[in-house]
């Protein structure tokens, strides 16, 4: 049964673009307004038809008022059409439709598509309306609801009709088709993807419990590869956004079960010059705007990409798409690429030639003014083309500007003008692109097919082109259109006559209906001999042919076919040819060449020979077409393409749709037309002169009328009578009756109207609709059946108990009534003095109770008897399951064999593996001697080839002349047709002139016979010459072929001999050359050496200038401590004090910015202050004494100091001179080494070229031995030809001059000649005719080395699954050994219990096997019960109740049974003991028998002791009574408990089938649950991965910043180090200063000495002297102290700025790990609020639930008097269509034979004037014929 979830509610907000609520249109006020008005439908301009009331009627027009305007208009009635009651809008299928037109059929489609709601069917198939937007109709919960439901049951969609193929392929096993066909802009491709969608969705291939690998793979790759062809094959024309430049027909295998086992993508006519041109407002293919826009940085700069508006074969630059992102369509495209299995080197390869077919347009080309040679005057984008081919910049444009052409034996430089050119690169850049998307197409094919299971069936789905009508229309629209017209033609075939030779074969009463949707003509004007493409085909074989000779070959060959038409001179058009869509106009502009598809040899040979793997692979199997076009334009000869060596692309294309044709046929196909709304591409909008046109060229109209007027529905008779034979109980008789009979007697007790039914040969046929109503009244049925079998089956239970409870009442009444009768007498006297007289009373009557105690022996005796009869048949029983037990160990020991034999069957199979492999090994040796063997084929074909060759210039001025004849044939033809068409005419006019006629016949056939007898002495003379001459022309032929043969062999030998030469020149060139770079290696080596020697010099120099300048460094250093002393100035000490304030801030600023300052550093700063404040006032002392003296110093020695300078700057100069020396010297030693490399590597490549020179010398030396060998057979051959030929002159010469007696005239000499003509013409046709028998053989034996080598790999993959398969069984029967050992023990120990159970076992099975059959039909009915859906929603509410009911009892009985079966196994034991008891009391009775025996025998004895005896005998009875009455006790309840425990096993039964029922549906229950948590799980991994990867960015980034951090704190630490050395620099200034007031105090005091002393002063006066100069080098360096300085202050500016980053980043960590957090709570909160919900959401849906029940249960009910309303009107309506049919078809009648007497009679006129002109003509010839004989 179908679960809840599945089930359809029209209700339901979900689907509210599916389906509308039926009650809004049942409104009783609408229909009232509607028969008021008598609202009909009028013809309109814009609207198509509008809604008009009729007013009042004027003979044949009517006056009408339009709803919408008010506005009243005259309409003539036949242009009037009826309108359907309101109760009919938006109906769901328009066969449902009372009045059937066009208006009705537009009005419903219109409605339907305002609402939302794009599919509506349509009879048989399904009509879609583009609705230019996304609908939410495409989820899994729709394609849910969907699955395996009927089409009636569910609203219009293509995922019914997607489903009712899949289920017919399921039941049927026939292969099945979907044809989405329409317009293009319809949204076939759309359709098709969802089609696609739905199939990968319904039958996953592997099934949905397998833990396998892989598992919905193959699905992804199927739904990833339409937008990979989506991306190289669609593109935006001016009607369709994505408008699929190329037909594809999907075929999807499905294995057995129904699980997709593989794919195959089939593609035709790719739009290629869509590459290189583009029309106005259109694109190219999308992939070139993808790569372009979003492309990374170096895939930009890997494929050379630019600009798009740089590019010239993008006509329209970038011109972006509505609503679609390029780049983001790239991410999608590589997306599906990868899961498609591509690689990154096939994606980089794919790109790079789309990069050089755009390219290829940029390449500029010039003409020469004084030539016809074209020039490539700048050649950086043909290197750019070069290098993404793979191809030598020189060869390739070599190639395209002077091509080499074989002309006759050699080859020729011809020059190429820039037209030629500029085509030449065209095409191949459209070849390259066609062959790349033919790669990715098999690419995707390898990846759809490489499941190993094998498809049963398949379901194909055809995306082909939709017709297109442009305002010039080419070649390409032209196949397209053709392709269209044999689908509608396949569409019209399958719906219309089909169905009607169905109902003429099943020999129903049918007229046959024609449509008028005939399309052969248009197809034959096509494809037909004569037609367009086989016009065009002839046309490619003439060399001299062009466009315009095409197109009036055309007109004088079609100027009267109806739908073929002659635009008018002043148009664009050449011709027009009327589609069943139109009339399109085409331009045959290029036609020709498109046909031909030329390329030039020389550039596919370079692509072929290219350096990239790639581009070889896409041109290895190119047939080169440029060639034999070349050779057409220089041979002049036709015929030459009959080859094979070149097909014109109609002739491929006619050959590929012919194919496709012949596998939609062998399909049963079902039809998605797609209608295109309007050409604005707006949603909502219908433009209804668009849709009418398309209803009627798709056969809309004609499809419903077929459904309505036909019996859609078919059933053999016996299926009919076995399915409802239930609705007719008692209608057939028992034993046989025939099939046909009983399906008409049922038919009669159905009492069903004659007109919805017809009854066939072997089928019975229905009207729309009977078959469902059928079964409803089937399921009705079944449903009563089952309830009153349920009623009676409760009734007999409940009957059964109650009668069981009466009789226990009973019993305890009587019980009751003897207790209390007891209680009674028990305490009554009399009582007492009774019960102890009766025992003496019954002394006498001891007789009477020997007679009873006999009665009770024989009793007892039987008892035993039977007892005794038990005991046997138990034994019987026992010894028999002793035989079963036998019989098991046997059927054990048979299984023991059987694996022993599966065992040896396993050795054997390895055994015949090893076989197959050894078979395998021979087939791969033969596969290698067929290759050599197609090799030898292959150059013998070369020879062949180059013989007709020379045969084709021999005969080229035959063909010349054979063409002019065509051409007049062809003409002749034309005149032909149009003198029978004026024959035809005149035969019905002379039909008055016989007798004239008669004695022209005679006189006619005199002169025939006469002409006939001389015809044949001519043929005679004619038969015997021709013989003779072709014999001679035979062995004239021969001698040409063997001196032609000879004369090859020379020049091939020549050719050889100067290619040996050749290579032999090459190689001492390359010798030449190589020791010319040995020569200049040595140079070069030479060269270093000195450079390196100055090099040397040059580091001497350096070292001796550095030594010079340290010395320098160390004498300044010691002036450095000279003036250090002399530190006084005034100035000085005031830029020190600014410098140490400046300074001593900035350490005021470190140390509160830095957080590392410590306590020592702070002491180091107050000792520095305490420092600076006493170098302050020294200073300031210190300035205040040397002031006057600096003054003198500095003028001393400035002198000094600049000459110091000068002797610096001269340093620095020449150390710069060194530099620059010493980098060009490296520059120089780089750019030799890489010459080096350079020579190296040219030296082997010169090395290995000198090897492959050397093996070809080999090979060719061979060749050339094998053709000297050949060459020697040849002449061999020619020499005993040549014998022969000498022998047959001989005989000829005698046969000519008997012959010549003969053959007198010039004109046998001519007939000779052409004679043979023919001869050679029927042995060249023979010898192509070979050629082509030769190349099929060929083809055969590669088809055959592929099948093969798929076979090997087969085999191999078969062979590794056989060795897998092995081990595994191998593993599986070890464990089954010791399986089979512990069961056997098992049962050796369970046997003893077996044998008790096997008779309970076998009844349970035996009741289990019924029951199961009784379970199986029950299923079977109830899968049928469940597609009736309406019927079970009544009953579902109260099966749920009894299904828990059922539960809770199933809950009680199984506690009950428990306890019974221990009450049943205590009673038992019980009994046992029960009756050991009875045993013991019988013996005890019986010894107590014979003691009274002997009593009685002794009854004088016994007398005395009566008394006693009587006594103990009362006791012994009593006990004995008592044993009886619990005896009887327990069989009582033992009889209970046994009828309980059937009513239990009967109850357990019952409950085990609702419970497996049960069990199934919370199976299905949990298995769509289970698939709604594996979609949150997917969607929550999903969310989940998104955060990880969220995480894992985050991490990045922290990680980056750390890392910064890092980096910031190094380059702190750095800074910090420069820091201290400044300040260790600082307190050694420090320390010199102290050092330096120190030595100021002893200058003082020198001072105070030299003052004094005199002599002294003035050796002081010469030590300040030399003081002076060093102060000035002290000032100098104390600039650069400064200098010094301000780099360290920058520094510590910059350490700031770092120190801040760092901050900052730590911030911004902070900030993202609180944001990750919030981020974290945020999600958990949401997942929260998630489950809430939905916990909210299931318990509004079981509410949901309940009310729909409700609901749907009032609906039902409403239905049903809807329907029997329904059918009501129907039969109303039929009778009066019926009668409305009948007059409309009086009237049309009538019209006919009006039309044919009106045509009669002007046939009759204008056959009178004939006759009257005629006769004229012919009393003036008799008048001129008896003047001339007077």
């Amino acid at each position: 049964m179908a679960d809840s979830d599945t089930k359809f509610d029209r209700s339901d907000p979900e689907l509210k673009y599916l389906s509308v609520d039926r009650n809004m249109f049942n409104d009783p006020a609408t229909q009232a307004e509607w028969t008021q008005k008598r609202l009909v439908w009028v013809p309109h301009e814009t609207h198509g038809f509008v809604a008009a009331g009729i007013k009042g009627e004027r003979g044949d027009e009517v006056e009408v008022e339009i709803v919408e305007t008010g506005k009243r208009t005259l309409v003539a009635k036949d242009d009037i059409q009826k309108m359907n009651p309101p109760k009919f809008d938006k109906v769901e299928d328009m066969a449902e439709l009372t009045c059937l037109n066009e208006a009705s059929v537009l009005h419903n489609l219109k409605d339907r598509y305002y609402s939302g709601l794009i599919y509506t069917y349509s009879g048989l198939f399904c009509v879609v309306v583009n609705p230019y937007k996304r609908l939410p109709i495409y989820t899994e919960k729709i394609m849910e609801r969907y699955k395996g439901i009927k089409r009636h049951e569910v609203p219009p969609h293509v995922f019914a009709i997607t489903d009712t193929a899949y289920r017919s392929m399921l039941q049927d096993r026939e292969d099945q088709s979907i044809l989405c066909t329409g317009e293009s802009g319809a949204g076939k491709t759309e359709n098709t993807k969802k089609v696609i969608q739905y199939l990968a969705y319904v039958a996953a291939s592997k099934p949905k419990g397998s833990t396998t690998p892989h598992t919905g793979e193959l699905e992804q790759q199927l739904l990833q590869a339409n937008p990979i062809l989506e991306a190289f094959g669609n593109a935006k024309t001016v009607k369709n956004d994505n408008s699929s430049r190329f037909g594809k027909f999907i075929r999807i295998n499905f294995d057995a079960s129904g699980y997709i086992a593989g794919a195959n993508i089939e593609t035709y006519l790719l739009e290629k010059s869509r590459a290189i041109r583009q029309a106005k407002d259109e694109r190219t293919f999308h992939i070139f705007y993808q790569l372009l826009m979003g492309a990374p940085p170096e895939y930009k700069k890997e494929f050379i990409l630019d600009d798009p508006k740089s590019y010239s074969f993008l006509s329209g630059g970038h011109l972006p798409v509505p609503g679609v992102d390029d780049a983001a369509e790239f991410q999608a495209t590589c997306k599906a690429m990868n899961i498609m299995g591509m690689t990154q080197e096939d994606l980089s390869a794919i790109f790079r030639i789309i990069s050089a077919v755009m390219l290829f347009g940029n390449m500029k080309f010039k003409q020469e003014r004084n030539s016809d040679q074209a020039t490539l005057p700048d050649n950086t984008v043909a290197q750019k083309v070069a290098h993404l081919l793979g191809l030598s910049i020189t060869e390739m444009t070599k190639a395209f500007l002077k091509p080499r052409i074989k002309v006759g034996r050699d080859f020729v430089t011809k020059a190429q003008t820039k037209e030629q050119v500029e085509f030449a690169v065209e095409a191949i850049s459209k070849a390259c692109y066609e062959r790349m998307f033919r790669w990715l197409v098999n690419r995707i094919n390898r990846s759809l097919d490489r499941t190993k299971r094998q498809g049963a069936s398949f379901i194909g789905i055809l995306d082909m082109a939709g017709f297109e009508i442009f305002e010039l229309n080419s070649f390409e629209q032209l196949c397209i259109n053709y392709t269209n017209e044999k689908l509608q033609q396949l569409f019209n075939h399958t719906m219309f006559i089909l169905e009607q030779e169905e109902y003429q074969r099943e020999g129903i009463e049918w007229k046959f209906i024609d449509f008028g949707l005939d399309l052969q003509p248009t197809i034959d004007l096509i494809d037909k001999p004569m037609g367009i493409m086989a016009l065009l085909d002839e046309e490619c074989w003439f060399p001299k042919a062009t466009d315009k000779s095409f197109v009036e070959k055309l007109v004088s060959a079609h100027s009267v076919h109806p739908k073929f038409m002659k635009t008018d001179f002043r148009g664009v058009a050449d011709f027009s040819v009327i589609h069943y869509a139109g009339r399109v106009d085409y331009s045959a502009a290029q036609w020709l060449m498109k046909n031909m598809d030329p390329l030039n040899e020389n550039v596919v040979s370079l692509l072929q020979a290219s350096q990239d793997p790639f581009v070889v692979h896409i041109w290895k199997d190119a047939e080169i077409v440029g060639m034999a076009q070349q050779a057409l334009t220089d041979t002049q000869f036709g015929a030459r393409t009959r080859k094979g060596m070149f097909r014109t692309v109609s002739q491929l294309y006619k050959e590929q749709l012919a194919k496709l044709m012949a596998t939609l046929r062998n399909t049963n196909p079902n039809f998605v037309r797609c209608i295109i709304p309007n050409h604005e591409k707006r949603a909502g909008k219908i433009d209804a002169p668009l849709v009418l046109d398309q209803l009627r060229c798709n056969g809309v109209l004609e499809g419903i009328r077929i459904c309505r007027q036909g019996f859609p529905n078919r059933i053999p008779f016996q299926e009919f009578r076995q399915r409802y034979e239930l609705l007719t109980p008692n209608v057939i008789p028992k034993g046989f009756m025939d099939g046909k009979k009983a399906c008409e007697n049922m038919i009669n007790a159905l009492e069903l109207d004659p007109n919805l039914y017809r009854v066939g040969q072997s089928k019975i046929f229905f009207r729309a609709g009977v078959l469902a109503h059928l079964e409803e009244e089937r399921d009705y049925k079944i449903t009563d059946l089952i309830v009153n079998f349920q009623a009676f089956c409760r009734g007999y239970l409940a009957r059964r108990n109650f009668h069981k409870r009466t009789q226990q009442l009973n019993a305890i009444r009587i019980i009751q009534r003897n207790c209390a009768a007891y209680l009674k007498l028990r305490n009554w006297q009399w009582w007492r003095l009774y019960t102890k007289v009766k025992p003496l009373l019954e002394v006498t009557k001891q007789e009477e109770k020997l007679t009873q105690k006999e009665d009770e022996l024989k009793q007892v005796k039987e008892k035993l008897d039977v007892a005794t009869t038990n005991v046997q048949e138990y034994e019987r029983k026992y010894q028999q399951a002793v035989a079963e037990k036998a019989v098991l160990s046997e059927q054990l020991q048979a299984e023991v064999e059987l694996c022993a034999e599966a065992e040896e069957m396993r050795v054997r199979l390895a055994a015949r593996k090893q076989e197959l492999e050894e078979i395998l090994h021979d087939l791969e040796t033969r596969i290698e001697e067929e290759e050599e063997r197609s090799n030898n084929l292959m150059n013998d074909k070369k020879k062949l080839q180059l013989n007709i060759q020379d045969l084709e210039e021999q005969l080229e001025e035959e063909e010349a002349a054979r063409q002019k004849l065509q051409l007049e044939k062809v003409q002749c033809d034309a005149k032909i047709k149009k003198l029978e068409e004026d024959f035809a005419l005149s035969d019905d006019q002379n039909q008055k002139l016989l007798k004239e006629k008669k004695i022209l016949e005679e006189r006619a056939a005199d002169l025939s016979q006469t002409l006939a007898e001389e015809e044949e002495k001519a043929k005679h003379l004619l038969k015997l010459k021709a013989k003779h001459e072709s014999t001679i022309a035979e062995l004239e032929e021969r001698l040409l072929k063997d001196q032609q043969q000879r004369q090859e062999m020379d020049r091939s030998k020549r050719k050889i001999e100067t290619e040996v030469s050749d290579l032999k020149e090459q190689l001492n060139e390359r010798k030449s050359q190589v020791e010319e770079l040995q020569l200049q290696l040595g140079k070069r080596e030479e060269e270093l050496a000195q450079a390196l020697m100055r090099i040397d010099e040059e580091g001497a120099g350096k070292a001796q200038s550095q030594k010079a300048m340290r010395e320098l460094e160390s004498q300044l250093a010691e002036l450095q401590e000279d003036l250090e002393a002399e530190k006084a100035a005034r100035s000085k000490a005031e830029k020190q004090k600014r410098d140490l304030n400046e300074e001593l801030e900035a350490l005021k600023n470190e140390l509160l910015d830095s957080l590392d300052t410590t306590a020592a550093q702070q002491e180091l700063r107050t000792k520095r202050e305490q420092e600076l404040a006493t170098l302050k006032k020294t200073l300031e002392e210190d300035t205040q004494i040397h002031e006057v003296t600096i003054a003198d110093m500095r003028h001393k020695h400035s002198q000094e100091i600049t000459a110091i300078n000068e002797q610096l700057e001269t340093l620095k100069k020449s150390k710069q001179t060194i530099e620059k020396a010493k980098q060009q010297l490296e520059a120089e030693n780089a750019d030799l080494t890489t010459e080096l490399r350079s020579v190296g590597a040219s030296r082997q490549e010169s090395e290995r070229r000198r090897k492959q020179a050397e093996s070809q010398l080999v090979e060719l030396q061979s060749k050339a031995a094998e053709l000297e060998r050949s060459r020697q057979e040849l002449s061999e051959r020619a020499a005993k030809l040549q014998a022969e030929a000498e022998t047959i002159g001989n005989q000829l010469e005698e046969a000519e001059l008997k012959a010549s007696a003969a053959i007198k005239k010039e004109t046998r000499q001519k007939l000779a000649l052409s004679s043979k003509l023919r001869q050679i013409e029927s042995e060249k046709e023979a010898l192509q005719e070979q050629l082509e028998e030769e190349e099929e053989a060929k083809r055969n034996l590669e088809k055959q080395l592929e099948a093969a080598a798929v076979q090997l790999q087969e085999a191999k993959k078969r062979l590794i699954e056989e060795t897998e398969l092995v081990s595994q069984l191998e593993e599986v029967k070890k464990k089954q050994a010791k399986d089979i050992e512990a069961l056997q023990h098992q049962v050796e120990e369970l046997q003893a219990a077996h044998d008790k159970l096997d008779k309970s076992k076998k009844k349970l099975q035996a009741e289990l096997e019924d029951a199961n059959i009784d379970l199986e039909a029950q299923r079977a009915k109830v899968l049928e019960l469940e597609k009736k859906q309406r019927n079970f929603d009544k009953v579902l509410s109260e099966e749920k109740a009894v299904s828990q009911q059922y539960a809770k009892e199933r809950d009680i009985a199984e506690l009950e049974a428990r306890e019974k079966e221990t009450r049943v196994l205590s009673l038992t034991r019980e009994l046992d003991e029960q009756s050991e008891k009875v045993e013991e009391l019988e013996r005890i009775r019986r010894q107590l028998q014979s003691e009274l025996d002997e009593l009685v025998n002794n009854q004088g004895t016994a007398d005395k002791n009566v008394h006693e005896l009587e006594k103990a005998k009362r006791a012994l009875e009593s006990q004995l009574a008592e044993h009886k009455a619990q005896n009887e006790e327990l069989e009582d309840e033992l009889q209970l408990t046994e009828d309980a425990k059937l009513r239990l096993e009967v109850n357990m039964q019952a409950l085990r089938a609702q419970f497996e029922r049960d069990l199934q549906a919370k199976e299905e229950q949990a298995e769509e649950k289970r698939r709604g948590i594996l979609k949150q799980l997917r969607d929550l991994e999903a969310e989940l991965e998104d955060e990880r990867k969220q995480r894992a960015n985050a991490l990045g980034q922290r990680k980056k910043l750390e890392s910064d951090i890092k980096d910031m704190e190094q380059q702190l630490e750095m800074h910090d180090k420069i820091k201290e050395d400044a300040l260790k620099q600082l307190k050694k200034l420090q320390a010199q200063a102290k050092d330096s007031a120190r030595d100021a105090e002893e200058a003082r005091v020198a001072r105070d000495e030299l003052a004094a002393a005199a002599k002294e002063t003035e050796r002081k006066l010469k030590a300040l002297e030399a003081e002076t100069l060093l102060l000035d080098e002290k000032r100098r360096l104390e600039a650069r102290i400064t200098t010094l300085e301000e780099e360290l202050e920058e520094e510590q500016s910059n350490s700031e700025i770092l120190m801040d980053r760092a901050r900052k980043a730590q911030m911004q960590i902070e900030q993202l790990t609180t944001d990750l957090a919030a981020e974290r709570s945020t999600t958990q909160k949401l997942e929260t609020g998630r489950m809430l919900l939905e916990r909210q959401n299931k318990e509004l849906k079981a509410k949901e639930r309940l009310a729909q029940q409700k609901i749907n249960r009032k609906q039902d009910k409403k239905l049903k008097e809807l329907l029997m309303q329904l059918e009501d009107e129907r039969r109303h309506a039929d009778q009066y269509k019926e009668t409305v049919e009948k007059g409309n078809a009086r009237v049309k009648a009538l019209k006919r034979q009006l039309d044919e007497l009106e045509e009669e009679v002007t046939r009759e006129k204008a056959q009178k004037r004939k006759a009257q002109r005629d006769l004229e003509d012919m009393i003036e010839s008799h008048e001129s014929a008896v003047v001339l004989v007077q």
